[in-house]
């Protein structure tokens, strides 16, 4: 790093210290998903790295054993320069270390569950929570993205707003295979698919880690995550009921019982209220 460098991230990282308690409304969430979640010593390894900054904070943590899936959300501050350009989020660096620690204790090869993956860290999603914009938030995917691949050396596939038109995070996992088991029954388990991509990486190299796999990261706006394996991409226009009246029509044409889903995640309402809780409460010790 050049002087002038080394004095602008000094500058950046003072003032975001000065700048923290003005900033708190002005947030971004972060959705990570890892796979695990049997193990307790990878899901610790991974929240000891979130507490390194105390202004980044676990305000959801969603475990599935079957799954063998854990989700993390976080939230954290965004801090603008002069010009009103997004210049830092301590979300950056906690992402990477927690990735960092996931990379340093889970083994993609030794991982098996009844959910489709493509890696270790599976999916990394940015939203909007707080007076923030989509490209602030596809700002910070990007720039996550590139950390990961040139710091890790794991291929990257950028989706949503972070990716230059738009590309849905359905169409990437179907051109990679993400839908097909490929163990008994509904299974996925180790790692079958050829070592070299034969899809160019948004970032990162074309040759994959069998232990570590693949990484989506992309930001749209908020997504209601139902458990009937279901994404709300518009949850306050087409809402659970509505899914699930549908879901079950289709399961009584092939014969099939459907069980009530349910959320795995809060409305942004509340994790904004549950964030500045923690935080008064983390200030506050």
């Amino acid at each position: 790093m050049r002087n002038h460098e080394k004095k602008e991230a000094i500058e950046i990282s003072s003032s975001s210290k000065k700048k923290k308690a003005s900033n708190q409304s002005v947030l971004l969430c972060c959705k990570i998903f890892f796979f695990e979640s049997r193990s307790r010593a990878p899901l610790n390894a991974i929240e000891r790295a979130v507490r390194l900054d105390p202004e980044t904070m676990i305000v959801n943590k969603f475990e599935d054993r079957a799954y063998n899936r854990t989700r993390f959300t976080l939230v954290s501050y965004v801090i603008h320069d002069n010009t009103g350009s997004a210049i830092y989020s301590p979300l950056q660096q906690t992402v990477l270390a927690m990735v960092e620690a996931a990379y340093g204790t889970i083994n993609l090869e030794q991982h098996s569950g009844t959910h489709p993956r493509l890696g270790v860290v599976d999916d990394i999603i940015l939203h909007p929570l707080a007076r923030v914009s989509l490209d602030e938030a596809a700002w910070l995917a990007k720039a996550v993205a590139t950390d990961i691949g040139n710091r890790f050396q794991v291929p990257l596939f950028l989706y949503g707003a972070a990716h230059l038109t738009g590309k849905a995070l359905h169409s990437i996992r179907r051109e990679l295979g993400y839908y097909r088991p490929n163990f008994m029954g509904n299974q996925w388990a180790g790692w079958t698919m050829p070592e070299i991509l034969a899809i160019k990486p948004d970032e990162g190299p074309t040759r994959i880690s069998r232990a570590r796999g693949i990484t989506m990261i992309g930001a749209r706006p908020w997504v209601g995550l139902y458990n009937i394996a279901c994404m709300l991409l518009e949850p306050n226009r087409v809402g659970r009921d509505r899914v699930q009246s549908q879901v079950g029509m289709l399961a009584a044409q092939e014969g099939l019982d459907v069980e009530t889903g349910y959320f795995t995640n809060s409305s942004p309402e509340m994790i904004l209220d549950k964030y500045l809780n923690l935080i008064s409460a983390n200030r506050a010790e």
